[in-house]
């Protein structure tokens, strides 16, 4: 029966075969590399990020799998799981380049007021971060500035030097899926189309009576994303959040429900899955500047 690995510290991920050279933090030279690892769940508690030097493993994480390439950047936030498998036989566990940091370390610092930023960590396997031989350079130099601030004696420096190292790599990583999104438009922008279309079916077939509002974690799993993912992809594409297309696309088709004037105000409200009209009226007002029953009077 393979293990499952809790790895809600720093001392137990170098337990196995890293030196601790701080108790909150520390920079991976290799990953974990005994025989019973492979295969084994891993539930990450501390942020993690790894820089895939080689070919050769996999990553599941829930129904997902990810075939690494050299040259790849994934990341887990607290809470995470997944299991790492490569093939024994024909490559040994290929070597990597990462960080992991306990959210104890960031705490009250710039850094941990604003992770909340660094969006990916909450993306999913397949959509990793693909990088060219100069910004992974880059990344290897930040982790490199990182180990030598950690090999230097603990002192009321250390804490503010890490984590500005720390913010300029996640900094970086930003910056490299800006550069992602922009060079995968293409595949972007029918994604976004897809979205488009799905939303305006949903609402002209009255499929929200049924599903409820229209959500972005619904759309992002109709496109086999995260939710964290799919939000950020729109917005690169459009300027625009999702959740605000979402918004537009009801009220749009609430404005030709409400001139039809076959339905009452609670009625429409239902209809696009609202299940409280207050909910719906407030939404119709934020967006048009007057309620439904004031629209409906102005549109006649």
């Amino acid at each position: 029966m393979k293990q499952k690995i809790s790895i809600d510290n720093i001392s137990a991920y170098n337990e196995y075969g890293q030196e601790t050279l701080h108790p909150l933090v520390t920079v991976v030279h290799q990953p974990f590399t005994p025989e019973w690892f492979n295969g084994a769940t891993l539930n990450y508690q501390i942020y993690a990020l790894f820089l895939k030097q080689g070919d050769g493993c996999s990553a599941r994480y829930g129904r997902e799998t990810y075939d690494y390439q050299a040259g790849t950047v994934v990341t887990y936030a607290p809470g995470q799981t997944l299991v790492v498998e490569w093939d024994e036989q024909s490559n040994p566990m290929p070597a990597s380049r990462g960080l992991l940091f306990h959210p104890d370390f960031i705490h009250g610092t710039p850094l941990g007021k604003k992770i909340h930023e660094y969006g990916f960590f909450d993306y999913g396997q397949r959509e990793a971060l693909h990088v060219s031989e100069r910004e992974k350079n880059i990344i290897v130099g930040l982790l490199d500035r990182v180990q030598e601030e950690l090999e230097h004696p603990i002192d009321h420096h250390s804490q503010t030097l890490i984590t500005d190292h720390i913010s300029m790599l996640l900094d970086y990583c930003m910056r490299y899926y800006d550069r992602q999104f922009t060079t995968r438009h293409k595949v972007c922008s029918e994604l976004f189309s897809a979205f488009e279309r799905q939303l305006r079916n949903d609402l002209n077939q009255g499929l929200t009576e049924q599903n409820g509002t229209p959500s972005v974690a619904y759309f992002a799993e109709k496109a086999c994303l995260s939710t964290g993912y799919f939000g950020d992809l729109i917005k690169k594409e459009t300027g625009i959040t999702a959740q605000h297309h979402i918004q537009n696309a009801v009220v749009e088709r609430a404005k030709h429900l409400i001139i039809e004037n076959q339905l009452t105000i609670s009625e429409i409200a239902y209809q696009l899955g609202f299940q409280y009209t207050q909910h719906f009226t407030r939404l119709f007002k934020s967006k048009t500047g007057m309620t439904p029953s004031e629209y409906r009077v102005s549109a006649n």
